[in-house]
């Protein structure tokens, strides 16, 4: 796919592809390198960062903000009158996604919301899957391929579709987390995320 004539943009499902964070994963992302291997492997100009964050009482007006401003979120935060455990970790969180603008990063974040469920089950969701295939579909006019990093089988209508368009489609993403349909839709073109640490790995300094 590398190839300077050619627009290259990458789609991160942060929910789906780093599910359970570092704990799970069995070590920790370092993003800058993440950001310089998928340049320099795939030749991405564009890496596009969809997530959720939780906003407790931040006036976010879902008509006119695409993206939970994370500059806004920080001030609001880190001012806020009751410091609680909830708001430290939330504020943790939004100086991390500040961290990944910086590293060149688009950030596009949604609010996690709080379902109560039977039994007093509390359960917090912020799915970006329909965010993030509007936006393949809205930008599919700027690329020429696309670096998936996602292994949820729901894309893989609107990934058919890309390919029939000639655009070329990538998919990096953990294989035990990976529907099997879009193994089968990428053969090939699919790449184990697992078995970059060695590229990816964060090490304290």
């Amino acid at each position: 796919m590398k190839n300077q004539k050619k627009q290259v943009y990458a789609f991160i499902d942060a929910a789906n592809l780093f599910y359970g964070g570092e704990k799970n994963l069995g070590w920790k992302i370092d993003y800058q390198k993440l950001l310089f291997y998928l340049k320099q492997k795939y030749g991405v100009q564009t890496a596009l960062y969809f997530g959720g964050i939780e906003i407790h009482d931040f006036p976010f007006d879902y008509q006119k903000q695409k993206s939970v401003p994370v500059k806004a979120l920080i001030k609001y935060f880190t001012g806020h009158k009751m410091q609680r455990i909830e708001i430290l970790h939330s504020l943790k969180t939004a100086k991390f996604y500040a961290r990944l603008q910086l590293f060149g990063y688009l950030l596009y974040l949604k609010p996690v919301k709080t379902y109560y469920q039977q039994g007093g089950v509390i359960k917090k969701k912020a799915n970006c899957d329909v965010d993030m295939t509007f936006h393949l579909m809205r930008l599919q006019q700027e690329f020429d391929g696309v670096v998936i990093l996602s292994g949820d089988g729901d894309f893989l209508p609107v990934l058919q579709y890309l390919q029939n368009q000639e655009k070329e489609v990538v998919i990096l993403a953990r294989s035990k987390r990976t529907a099997r349909e879009l193994k089968q839709f990428a053969q090939g073109n699919f790449s184990d995320f697992t078995r970059l640490r060695k590229q990816l790995e964060f090490y304290d300094k």
